[in-house]
């Protein structure tokens, strides 16, 4: 079975870069496509030496620093993309690579990570934090994000069999594009984050400083809580707010983003962690219980999969409500409540329901399923 993996674009060694890894695990026989492969050499090593075949805006004027501004090309660059010799096709798709062009003999299947937000619901918050609510640079953006609506749904009737990264993105392929979904978490590397022995104390955020993580309104929530040290570590365009928020407060540390051995040793030694943002999914809330801790967050999006709120099961963390300083508050209180009632080794199994393992399992059963359902026709 000869096996094609299309990404959107190569530039860091991320989340879907880790997704396209596991794939290629599953299917080491795949070749992989890209709009792009900016990868420097050091982040190369999970493709294992294969040739990245790009799209013609890998060679447009400014493409290594400025692709982005070329997604207007970028639904016709995927479609480019001659597959047509492949049994399988799978798409890593955030933004356009569910596009790519298959017929009526082969499967496509697409791993979402997220439909284009910045196109759909969040268009109004994209073009705020933009600067660009006014003017005919506004204008022009609006018009290419309606454009790019339009093509975001013709081109999902080329997707035979959708697989959603959480149960809250495959709401959104719903209301998006009036189909199903498979659930498959993201792959986490649990093995690499192990729990702790020593004392726990504090709490802690890891995050990037952006708009949506809503890191400065954590602070503002600790700042109320002078009994609760906080620990946040992180860099980012918010970054400003967040120091103001912590200007005035003893029991709150910020400090730059560290190497992952010693994130490792935060997340082993912290009471809890926090995050108040409606994320995609959350990788960083299942390492924290990879390390047998306790997560404090956000009860919408990916945390809702993640964290195990229910008083009838062994809890792993607390979900609150609304993203106010007054629910951060509460939920505190709460856990502090019930501190002795979530275990490390709770945390840890939770996790281990998200291994790498787990999601080539999980993914190689619904890709076996397709393609048996394939052959009946």
């Amino acid at each position: 079975m000869r096996v094609a993996i299309i990404h959107e674009w190569m530039e860091h060694y991320a989340g879907s870069e880790r997704v396209v890894e596991q794939i290629l695990h599953c299917y080491p026989q795949a070749d992989v496509f890209a709009v792009v492969d900016f990868l420097p050499p050091e982040a190369r090593g999970f493709l294992g030496g294969r040739q990245v075949t790009t799209s013609f805006i890998q060679k447009l004027p400014l493409a290594r620093k400025y692709f982005r501004n070329y997604l207007q090309l970028m639904p016709l660059a995927i479609e480019q993309f001659d597959v047509k010799s492949y049994d399988l096709v799978i798409s890593s798709n955030h933004a356009v690579a569910k596009g790519v062009l298959t017929g009526p003999k082969q499967v496509h299947v697409s791993y979402v990570h997220s439909p284009m937000r910045y196109a759909w619901d969040l268009q109004a918050q994209y073009l705020s934090e933009a600067g660009i609510e006014t003017g005919l640079k506004s204008l022009y953006v609006r018009w290419l994000l309606h454009k790019m609506r339009m093509w975001d749904v013709s081109s999902a009737h080329g997707v035979d069999v959708f697989v959603a990264n959480s149960s809250y993105i495959a709401k959104r392929i719903q209301k998006t594009y009036r189909r199903d979904a498979f659930v498959v978490a993201p792959p986490v590397a649990v093995q690499d984050f192990l729990p702790g022995e020593g004392p726990r104390e504090g709490f802690l955020v890891v995050s990037r400083f952006v708009p949506y993580k809503l890191v400065d309104l954590i602070v503002r929530a600790f700042c109320r809580m002078p009994q609760h040290k906080l620990t946040v570590v992180g860099t980012g365009t918010t970054a400003p707010l967040v120091a103001k928020a912590a200007k005035t407060a003893s029991n709150i540390t910020l400090r730059p983003p560290v190497k992952r051995a010693e994130l490792i040793g935060l997340m082993q030694t912290t009471r809890g962690m926090v995050f108040a943002a409606e994320e995609d999914f959350g990788i960083t809330m299942v390492e924290a219980q990879a390390c047998g801790t306790a997560v404090i967050a956000f009860g919408e999006g990916g945390a809702r999969d993640i964290i195990l709120a229910d008083p009838s099961a062994p809890r792993t963390g607390v979900l609150f409500a609304a993203q106010t300083e007054e629910s951060i508050i509460d939920a505190v209180k709460k856990f502090t409540a019930m501190e002795a009632q979530i275990s490390a080794t709770s945390c840890r199994e939770n996790a281990m329901r998200f291994s790498e393992a787990v999601f080539r399992e999980k993914f190689m059963t619904i890709v076996d399923e397709a393609m048996v359902a394939h052959r009946r026709y």
